[in-house]
């Protein structure tokens, strides 16, 4: 079994602000939804379930599905994203 394509951004935050927050999306290619059946004007996918990249990252073959021959955007496409957020509470008034 060959690994999944995942891909993680992390945005830092900016220098000038006192809360430090980032943002960490993570995005993986799922099912194929190539119509392989366009040209004969049907509608048929190969139930391709999951992206496996063919080669390793940063290859032209990583954009390749080795399961079924298709390009990475033919696959759907799922982001999750997560922000965290490490807060300081304002300081208190004694008065």
């Amino acid at each position: 079994m060959r690994k999944r394509q995942v891909v993680v951004r992390r945005e830092e935050p900016s220098r000038n602000t006192t809360t430090s927050s980032y943002t960490i999306r993570s995005v993986r290619y799922v099912e194929c939804q190539k119509n392989h059946a366009a040209g004969v004007g049907g509608f048929a996918v190969d139930g391709c379930r999951e992206f496996m990249a063919s080669g390793e990252e940063g290859t032209p073959a990583a954009l390749t599905c080795a399961a079924c021959g298709c390009h990475r955007s033919f696959h759907r496409r799922e982001v999750e994203t997560e922000v965290v957020c490490e807060c300081s509470s304002p300081p208190a008034n004694d008065t």
